[in-house]
């Protein structure tokens, strides 16, 4: 499983940093040495993921541990959209709070510095963090296996999902259409302009698919610009800078 997510990560952030080349080039000029930096936490979280994602496969198929079913017909078919919404709505939810958590100042220079030493975040960087901070994330969707029931098939939604935003939310431009953004869609989903505002100022915008508790807790700080961000990285590395945030306020 941790080759699995491996791959998975590789291929995924790979064809989206191609996609950024080619729909906007020279936006990672001068980021080589973050990059790097970025695949090397990214991959020693993959095999931190495949631990736990490992022995839900397995105490699944040798055991019926969990509530993860193949036949369509054991739950209506009106539940498997619902059930992704429920994994969905589930999993933000404790990344919101996990993620507010990982800006109390001590646990930001412990563990989330590392992923904000991404300045812009590229598509490698969707997996960039500490090892504390990559445990919390890679224990959620396994927990839920056994509370919420699930087919297989919609279990495979999620991770696709998962794996989408976590890649285009970090590349630093906006796959979705302005229609989309600046819509009525756009004020509940989580898109990479609504992310990019919380690697700029930090204390803000905390969650991963929807805006929901962001808006309720008062975090919500709208959409962010890309436009001065990938110039101020490059302006870095001509400089020397390796993009560590030693002494960043992680409250913005």
């Amino acid at each position: 499983m941790t080759l699995i997510v491996g791959v998975r990560y590789l291929v995924t952030s790979g064809a989206f940093a191609l996609a950024t080349r080619v729909r906007k080039p020279g936006l990672y000029a001068g980021l080589d040495r973050q990059i790097w930096r970025e695949i090397k936490w990214s991959l020693a979280s993959a095999a931190i993921y495949g631990i736990p994602a490992g022995i839900v496969a397995w105490g699944w198929q040798a055991h019926g541990w969990t509530r993860i079913y193949a036949d369509v017909n054991a739950w209506p078919l009106w539940y498997l959209p619902v059930s992704v919404f429920l994994y969905l709505f589930a999993h933000d939810t404790w990344f919101y709070w996990t993620h507010r958590w990982m800006h109390v100042p001590r646990w930001f220079r412990i563990a989330h510095a590392v992923h904000h030493a991404s300045r812009p975040p590229t598509a490698w960087a969707a997996m960039a963090f500490h090892p504390i901070e990559a445990l919390t994330g890679a224990v959620v969707i396994p927990l839920l296996v056994f509370a919420i029931p699930i087919h297989v098939g919609a279990l495979g939604l999620v991770l696709g999902i998962m794996t989408f935003m976590g890649v285009t939310n970090h590349m630093g431009w906006e796959i979705f259409p302005r229609f989309v953004v600046d819509g009525a869609a756009g004020r509940w989903l989580i898109t990479a302009s609504h992310h990019q505002r919380h690697h700029d100022r930090y204390g803000c915008n905390f969650g991963l698919y929807f805006r929901f508790w962001d808006r309720l807790c008062g975090t919500d700080d709208g959409l962010g610009s890309f436009e001065r961000a990938a110039p101020r990285a490059r302006a870095r590395a001509a400089h020397g800078a390796d993009g560590r945030i030693a002494g960043h306020d992680p409250h913005g």
